[in-house]
């Protein structure tokens, strides 16, 4: 198996189960929506890189620049681990991995 579609879909899985536990601990449905919806998005996208769709592979990469600059502005504000810098290293390897698969393309 691709190691892209690997950390494509953890991402998706560490997306949607952030999003969770933001509804659960702190009652935020944005985190619901915003974890589920990336969530999701990055599952399909990996499904679609397995089958060797570069649309799925540029949706990830948006998905994961869009993440990881909403992670990066609130780290620089807080510096929190979690989930703050753990999205962005997330965010960093994801981009790195599809920049490499597209590259190979």
């Amino acid at each position: 198996m691709n190691i892209t579609v690997i950390v494509v879909g953890l991402f998706g899985l560490f997306s949607l189960a952030g999003g969770l536990i933001g509804y659960f601990k702190a009652g935020s449905i944005a985190s619901l929506i915003a974890g589920g919806l990336s969530g999701i998005i990055l599952f399909l996208s990996a499904y679609g890189i397995s089958k060797g769709n570069q649309v799925s592979a540029y949706l990830a990469l948006i998905v994961a620049l869009l993440l990881g600059g909403r992670f990066m502005m609130t780290l620089i504000k807080s510096f929190k681990v979690m989930p703050d810098l753990l999205m962005v290293i997330f965010s960093l390897v994801t981009i790195l991995m599809v920049g490499m698969y597209l590259f190979k393309k």
